[in-house]
């Protein structure tokens, strides 16, 4: 089974996103109040998401939550460059960065209240 993961789309990243391929597969939601570009996640890949950042989960639509915010910034990076399919995910898990993201996101906990 896939997953997804929802990288809600701003006036910033659509700008960059404009007359792409990619800017064809943002979907609307709450009528258009925000936007969304759905990223496919394998198995493995949400497992070793799930190792890598102990909050993460899959909610009952199969998207993969919770992430750190430090791993969504680079994934859109990622979307930009190799599109949505898992690709984007398997640049990030394979990079080098990988260890600096994990590091990032354990200060985010500091500063974030829990949910």
């Amino acid at each position: 089974m896939g997953y997804k993961i929802g990288i809600i789309i701003d006036e910033e990243r659509m700008k960059l996103l404009k007359g792409t391929e990619l800017e064809g597969k943002v979907k609307d939601l709450f009528g258009g109040a925000l936007k969304m570009l759905d990223v496919e996640v394998t198995e493995e890949q949400a497992k070793k998401l799930s190792q890598l950042f102990p909050r993460v989960r899959i909610d009952s639509r199969g998207y993969v939550e919770e992430t750190p915010i430090v791993f969504r910034r680079e994934l859109f990076k990622a979307v930009l460059s190799k599109g949505t399919g898992k690709d984007a995910i398997d640049e990030i898990l394979q990079s080098e960065k990988i260890n600096e993201i994990v590091k990032l996101a354990r200060t985010e906990d500091e500063y974030l209240p829990p949910p």
